[in-house]
């Protein structure tokens, strides 16, 4: 008999504490990770577009294994990047994230991914996640650097300088950064920077996340606290079920 009413408080307690703390791991932005596009392959704001996002740049979507392969067409031609596909053994693959990804020009009319967050609460902090790497386009050789420069409302942090070597892939990356909310709702936006100005240093973007900071303590202080009711309902009624 005890232990089914331990069972009938102390779980179900245990379920409303996991899933206060499992709430603040929802994720605010929209297509994140670039599954959902207009026309598949290209470069965006020209033949494509990835559902949620803008961008005013020489910056494309690729698809698993075309990047080095088919490539894709954009306003000044196709695109590929080195890669195992066309001659280069550089270990370029998809990121751990899956699926597609961005390759934005850092060298070469460079212009911001960007998509407007809503749903936050102004002055609170945000971690904004993502997987990035360094790449280069074909078939242009040389060295170059690759870094993203991210903001988020009114302020702007940057990703480290990565140096590429010729017909390079830097390997992925996983970055956070956290940021105050200006407002209930902010502009994210991803900014390739890149060079020498003028050649093709590739900046990869995927599984983008705006979070709340985990641990929050206090979803886990609330989380405690449900334990903790349970936990002296139950001494209560063990007292009152004690013979006299």
């Amino acid at each position: 008999m005890i232990s089914k009413k331990l069972s009938s408080i102390v779980i179900p307690a245990i379920g409303v504490a996991l899933l206060t703390c499992g709430m603040a791991r929802a994720n605010l932005v929209t297509n994140g990770s670039f599954e959902m596009t207009t026309s598949g392959n290209g470069q965006l704001g020209y033949n494509t577009n990835a559902i949620g996002w803008t961008s005013t740049g020489y910056t494309f979507i690729f698809a698993p294994g075309t990047a080095d392969t088919t490539g894709a067409i954009g306003s000044i031609g196709p695109a590929y990047l080195w890669g195992p596909g066309d001659g280069s053994p550089n270990g370029l693959t998809i990121s751990p994230d899956g699926g597609n990804f961005v390759a934005a020009d850092g060298g070469y009319n460079p212009g911001p991914i960007s998509q407007t967050v809503t749903g936050l609460t102004t002055g609170n902090p945000y971690t904004i996640g993502f997987w990035w790497a360094g790449a280069q386009a074909k078939p242009i050789t040389g060295a170059t650097t690759e870094q993203w420069q991210v903001s988020f409302g009114s302020s702007t942090q940057f990703t480290p300088v990565v140096n590429n070597v010729s017909e390079g892939f830097t390997g992925w990356m996983y970055q956070t950064m956290t940021f105050a909310a200006d407002n209930t709702s902010d502009v994210l936006s991803f900014l390739a920077v890149g060079t020498p100005t003028g050649e093709p240093p590739f900046a990869l973007l995927d599984g983008v996340s705006v979070n709340v900071p985990e641990p929050s303590s206090v979803l886990l202080s609330a989380g405690v606290g449900v334990l903790w009711i349970a936990v002296s309902k139950l001494r209560q009624w063990m007292r009152m079920a004690r013979p006299a």
